[in-house]
């Protein structure tokens, strides 16, 4: 398994990169967000990768960080999600972006991103819960009492009877209460205005 490159940039044509490893080119197709932070042609670059290996190809993605390359590990065990959805997500989303989004249980972002449908986002945001701020640990975001906090609300909300809208503009408006239960009553106040 190929998990580090580290060479010089011969080529950027988005998604992919050329990197010259002593001799040896390695065609890597890389996330936006990695791909505008790569140094200019001709210089030294290091890339985290994952290897895929299919019946017609091996296919080589790079990322940036640790946390990039972890969440595209995660977004590929999705069922119905392979690697060309997995770089569009995190071309539009960031990592932290991405674990808040599936913490609040909250599809909206997901669909913006091209390629993206609702029941593709939906299934996302399904699957990945609880697992995908375990697999990232160190990433902005993940496990934040707040974010946690939000979730919570948000479910109430839901297990209510209000709109997937209604219940996350008001989780999102809950602040900083000091419990979750003040947070669900703060919340039910403002969706009774």
């Amino acid at each position: 398994m190929i998990s580090r490159i580290a060479g010089q940039l011969l080529a950027k044509t988005p998604p992919s990169i050329l990197v010259d490893v002593n001799g040896v080119g390695y065609d890597i197709e890389v996330p936006m967000s990695t791909f505008y932070g790569l140094p200019e042609v001709g210089q030294p670059v290091v890339l985290l990768t994952q290897l895929i290996v299919r019946e017609d190809a091996h296919l080589l993605y790079g990322f940036a960080t640790a946390s990039e390359r972890q969440a595209f590990k995660e977004l590929i065990r999705v069922s119905g999600v392979g690697p060309r959805i997995g770089l569009a997500v995190l071309s539009g989303l960031s990592v932290d972006q991405l674990v808040k989004a599936i913490s609040l249980q909250d599809a909206a972002p997901l669909t913006r991103v091209p390629g993206i449908g609702k029941k593709t986002a939906e299934r996302l945001v399904l699957e990945l819960k609880g697992r995908l701020a375990e697999a990232l640990p160190g990433a902005p975001g993940a496990a934040s009492s707040q974010t946690d906090q939000q979730a919570e609300v948000l479910h109430a909300l839901l297990a209510l009877g209000y709109s997937e809208k209604e219940a996350l503009t008001a989780a999102k408006a809950t602040g900083e209460a000091a419990s979750v239960s003040e947070a669900i009553r703060s919340a039910l106040k403002s969706l009774a205005r």
